[in-house]
């Protein structure tokens, strides 16, 4: 008999405890168990249940259930999987099995979910200890564990010591890679693995499209589009998704919409990732349309489908519309507001200069409410120029972080301090950072030529080109000056002279990468810039007096979204 449903496992289990002839019932148990355990229908607390019930489990059982509780979405699943590990580990009555290859997996995929890296490091130990340092399974779940805890260095140990890697040793490093904020060392292991002759599959080709997406690898992108083509693979289902997502995130939106278009039978995952890609480039009515296009296909939305419609709503200014949608996602579209939506709609309102409606939507959320949107708050507070509020929710943010490690809050709070020359405040904030050790990320910004990745970071002077590079600003600066251009000191949140805030601003990580763009692109080629943060107002302006003067159409995408330059205007229409 198939066991499709919980009612059936509960009746089949209560006979086979009735039944008189049954001496030993844990015999029968394994088929309730595992449907319990890992069916989309079962019920792990049930399984758990019958689990504690056996008199004498044997490995199976202990790791179904550590395997089931590492794969739930349930945050609290994997420290009760952990707590099981350590019961066999540490049983004084015997009566549970030990640990074996088909445990550690589970394991360490728990540690990598937990980013737990110190108990990482120990079930690492007592791997090698068991002799099972050598299994191909546990070290790819290592390199994993590793590389999600953000420790790639370390998963590199573990790759560069296996006696014979295949094509999931390679694809699971360079995923780890990607995964810890890596993607050009992505890149440069999957160009490794392409000279060593390791074969490949859509699995590889999906982690190095992320890569390239993370950098802005157009040339690179293409290249695996080819070399998919060329394995026939191109066409399958997650690859095609990863193609429209490189496309659409490294600036190439037509050739994003020609692989949706070419796809016969696209999925929820395709049609979200053509969605959001046109939201990212303020095409949002395309966007829009192309979800009610969606719709009439029977094609039902997920929670990132409508994280991108609410994001083209957001990107537009269509309040109205992206409130609409938000009201009607659980009833119409059967999705349940995650954060992320919550979080849109207070973008939506806070974009629009309606703070208290803003205020009073977070406030009254069913779900607590998490750093960022208030982050976001606090900043249009600034933009619309409402001090009480944004000073007011600062302190509710501070009382609120008091233990938190995210540097986040700390940075926008000293920057808001700073705009309002409250030096004194924003001193004290950074104090605290350092007293927890926390450090902003640098802003970087990478640019591809001729197939490499050069990235820059503010005042960079490491570039092999570095002198060309400067000699770059300084006739960009005199063009500036002859157009009337004026910096933005007020966007320098350092308590300097004008001067120095001036040179600040020149030597912004894109202001970097642009000039090192003009001087080894083609007249007739854009400029592609990505950068890992918000653009200032700056370098913004900057960029729209560039290709005015230059005649180059720049191509820049921040934290936010896409900005098309050209002829000194941008696509975004001065909204970010």
């Amino acid at each position: 008999m198939e066991i499709t449903t919980m009612p059936q496992v509960m009746q089949l289990h209560a006979q086979i405890l009735k039944s008189p002839a049954n001496t030993s019932p844990d015999l029968n148990l394994s088929k309730l168990f595992t449907f319990s355990a890992l069916s989309p229908h079962g019920d792990l607390s049930y399984a758990r249940l019958i689990l504690d019930s056996l008199s004498a489990p044997n490995s199976y059982y202990y790791n179904t259930m550590i395997r089931a509780y590492s794969q739930s979405p349930d945050p609290d699943h994997p420290p009760r999987a952990l707590s099981l590990f350590l019961s066999m580990l540490h049983d004084p009555a015997r009566l549970s099995p030990g640990p074996d290859k088909f445990t550690y997996p589970f394991i360490c995929k728990c540690c990598a979910r937990s980013r737990l890296t110190h108990l990482g490091k120990q079930v690492h130990g007592l791997v090698a200890k068991s002799g099972l340092a050598s299994d191909r399974y546990i070290e790819h779940a290592l390199i994993h564990m590793y590389a999600a805890c953000g420790r790639s260095a370390w998963a590199c140990k573990v790759f560069d010591r296996m006696s014979h890697r295949d094509v999931v040793s390679w694809t699971c490093m360079i995923d780890g890679m990607v995964d810890d904020d890596s993607p050009v060392e992505a890149i440069r292991l999957f160009e490794r693995m392409r000279k060593e002759g390791v074969g490949i599959n859509d699995a590889t080709v999906v982690s190095v499209l992320r890569a390239c997406a993370d950098t802005g690898a157009l040339g690179m992108g293409k290249k695996v589009h080819v070399i998919a083509k060329e394995i026939e693979i191109d066409s399958k289902a997650n690859v095609s998704t990863g193609l429209i997502d490189m496309y659409a995130k490294c600036g190439d939106l037509n050739s994003a919409r020609r692989v949706f278009d070419d796809i016969a039978e696209k999925d929820s995952f395709a049609w979200t990732a053509m969605i959001s890609g046109l939201a990212s480039h303020g095409k949002c009515m395309d966007a829009i349309n192309l979800f009610l296009e969606m719709r009439k296909m029977s094609i039902k939305p997920d929670e990132r489908t409508m994280t991108a419609v609410l994001s083209a709503c957001r990107n537009e200014g269509l309040g109205n519309e992206g409130l609409r949608y938000f009201k009607n996602m659980r009833r119409k579209y059967g999705v349940r507001p995650t954060i992320h939506h919550y979080g849109c709609v207070v973008d939506i309102l806070a974009r629009a200069g309606q703070l208290e409606d803003a205020e009073e939507f977070i406030r009254k959320m069913p779900i607590e409410p998490d750093a960022v949107m208030w982050r976001n708050l606090i900043w249009a507070c600034k933009v619309h120029g409402d001090i009480e509020r944004g000073e007011r929710l600062m302190e509710h943010l501070q009382l609120s972080e008091t233990n938190s490690d995210d540097c986040g809050s700390y940075v926008l709070i000293s920057n808001v301090y700073a705009s309002a020359g409250k030096w004194c405040d924003k001193a004290r904030v950074r104090q605290l950072m350092d007293k927890k050790g926390l450090r902003k990320p640098p802003g970087s910004s990478r640019i591809e030529v001729d197939g490499l990745i050069h990235e820059f970071t503010a005042g960079d002077s490491s570039h092999p080109e570095a002198e060309k590079i400067y000699e770059k600003l300084g006739e960009i600066e005199e063009k500036l000056i002859a157009e009337r251009y004026s910096p933005k000191l007020s966007q320098v949140l350092l308590e300097v002279n004008d001067e120095d805030k001036a040179f600040q601003l020149r030597h912004h990580s894109e202001k970097l990468a642009v000039a090192f763009g003009l001087i080894n692109t083609d007249q007739d080629s854009e400029i592609r810039i990505v950068k890992n943060l918000r653009s200032c107002e700056d370098c913004h302006a900057v960029m729209k007096l560039l290709s005015k003067i230059y005649q180059r159409e720049i191509i820049m995408r921040d934290r936010v979204r896409f900005h098309y330059f050209r002829h000194g205007e941008c696509s975004c229409g001065d909204c970010w």
